[in-house]
């Protein structure tokens, strides 16, 4: 009897990011990828949101290393939460490497963690795991796909992952490979990415948006291009960069990560480009428009990322105004359509035009679509199949999508964040509810759960607050001087002004008869009663809800 395999989910499954799993057998525990997921405007105040790693920091004499399948920071922007409590092993490609080093030793951590390159068809035992390294076609450079070798079988991880037969750099997925793993020794689980398994066909070729960059420079001679991607996204920034340069352009970076990616980019050879290409941003202001492409960060609008803060007119080193084009070569992430559309219109205001998605396909996706997908599941052949990477709606697609190819519907499970997959000789089981699965937010320095304070913060930003003060005599029972409310984000300062003078008297009435029923009354007792009275007024006046803060003072 072989010894059981377990895999735990700690993110990932049922959001896109915070991707998370943990694989176990014996006595060893091995990480594949730790990412963070950006917070939406659902989340106000908070930076981040991380997995719970409390099942991994509760076994960590078991950790035998970590693989970062690629380096967007859904799959290792965490690595850092992950190193405070646990020194660990990274294993990942170059780029891959390079970008999770930047972040690990900003945040202190570079001397908890070895990092080890792998390349493409190498195979490393990482503990009792033998774990082979499949290139992957993405839309940042060096995923890997892994197989990893267990005692009950190979469980295959498909990366994100999308099947382009004409990569900008010419590193195709290697679906041959994986037919022959497939073969021998087989595919016992399949763990593959669903974010577009909803979308049917293929997604288009990495090589298919040059000749669309081409076209944009070509009709916007004379005018300075500002181009908005993924600081990651090297293959864009290359086919940028190149269109640039056929321009007759000369290009800069705005953004420290753009900065530095491109940097790395280059010192790996990912990017091609003469040196003579390129020219700081502190040196272009007397640059011509039509001799200069800036290709920055911000394309999702993240809150004082580049390209909004020269949007809003508070960039250091750009503004922007009716000689630009900026041209947003992405698509809104989930969530962040109206932070997109907001910025487009700043840009717009500034007199500047603005090239997006939603006008040509200066975008493709990085994630396979239903044909991709299909390929995949053919060419593993894999005896059980559970969906990773995805909301729930993208994982139970995927799901269908297997069956419809063929799978028995009792080998395809569908798996949420904190459930546990057991293969065992026997098959697959799931166990749902293993851990806990949680969301850990990012405040600042603070991390933890949500215990309250977004719902606070959520009533703060729309409804405001009321604060209501008494003063108390507790010896004698009885209030002190007149009870004093102030507000803030609940109604402007003219409707506002008459009923906190209201309110007041209110309280003055409804805190001494209740003082003089209850001499003897706690504070938290007057606490109440002055929560209830103000808004009960606050509610039947203003039909608001703001957040109600009664402060009772004991007196000297």
């Amino acid at each position: 009897m072989a010894e059981e395999v377990r895999v735990t989910f700690l993110g990932g499954l049922g959001d896109i990011g915070r991707n998370c799993a943990a694989i176990e057998t014996g006595e060893a525990l091995m990480l594949l990828d730790c990412g963070q997921m950006f917070a939406g405007e659902d989340r106000p105040g908070v930076d981040s949101v991380l997995p719970d790693l409390s099942y991994v920091f509760e076994r960590s004499k078991k950790v035998v290393g970590c693989i970062a399948t690629h380096g967007h920071e859904d799959h290792v922007g965490a690595l850092s939460h992950l190193l405070a409590r646990v020194p660990c092993d990274i294993y990942g490609t170059p780029f891959t490497l390079g970008l999770a080093r930047r972040r690990i030793t900003e945040a202190g951590y570079g001397e908890r963690a070895r990092l080890v390159p792998v390349a493409d068809g190498e195979r490393v035992r990482i503990g009792p795991f033998d774990c082979e390294f499949v290139p992957v076609t993405h839309s940042v450079p060096g995923g890997v796909i892994t197989a990893i070798g267990t005692p009950q079988g190979v469980l295959l991880h498909s990366c994100d992952f999308k099947l382009d037969f004409f990569p900008v750099d010419g590193r195709r997925t290697d679906l041959a490979r994986i037919g022959a793993i497939s073969q021998d020794p087989g595919v016992r689980l399949l763990l593959a990415d669903s974010t577009n398994a909803e979308q049917p066909g293929s997604s288009r070729s990495e090589s298919d948006i040059g000749p669309v960059l081409s076209r944009v420079f070509a009709a916007n001679s004379g005018r300075r291009i500002v181009a908005a991607c993924f600081a990651s996204h090297l293959h864009r920034v290359q086919q940028i960069i190149a269109a640039a340069v056929a321009d007759g352009r000369r290009v800069a970076t705005l953004g420290l990560s753009m900065k530095k990616n491109v940097a790395l980019g280059r010192e790996l050879g990912l990017l091609r480009a003469p040196d003579s290409a390129f020219v700081d941003i502190t040196d272009t202001a007397a640059m011509a428009p039509g001799e200069l492409c800036v290709i920055s960060t911000g394309s999702q609008a993240e809150e004082r990322s580049s390209l909004a803060s020269a949007a809003a007119g508070d960039s250091r080193w750009i503004q922007i105004g009716p000689d630009d084009t900026v041209v947003l070569s992405s698509n809104p992430i989930p969530g962040n359509e109206f932070r997109v559309s907001r910025m487009i219109n700043d840009l717009i205001e500034r007199g500047a035009r603005v090239v997006h998605s939603g006008e040509i396909e200066i975008h493709t996706s990085g994630h396979g679509r239903q044909d991709e997908l299909a390929a995949l599941h053919q060419a593993a052949s894999p005896a059980w199949f559970v969906p990773v990477h995805g909301e729930l709606r993208h994982l139970r697609a995927h799901a269908a999508l297997a069956r419809r190819l063929g799978m028995p519907a009792e080998r395809v499970l569908v798996a949420r964040d904190g459930d546990q997959l057991v293969l065992a000789d026997a098959g697959l089981r799931l166990e749902p509810g293993t851990c806990a699965g949680d969301h850990v937010l990012v405040h600042g320095p603070f991390t933890g759960e949500d215990r309250g304070v977004l719902g606070e913060r959520r009533i703060l930003g729309n409804q405001g607050v009321v604060v209501a003060t008494v003063v108390v005599d507790f010896e004698a029972g009885a209030l002190v001087g007149a009870p004093r409310v102030t507000s803030r984000g609940w109604l402007d300062e003219t409707d506002a002004d008459p009923l906190e003078v209201e309110m007041e008297g209110d309280l003055a009435g409804a805190v001494g008869e209740f003082l003089r029923a209850e001499p003897d009354a706690a504070a938290a007792e007057v606490r109440r009663v002055v929560r209830r009275t103000a808004g009960t007024l606050v509610a039947n006046r203003s039909q608001r809800r703001p957040m109600i803060i009664p402060v009772v003072v004991p007196a000297d």
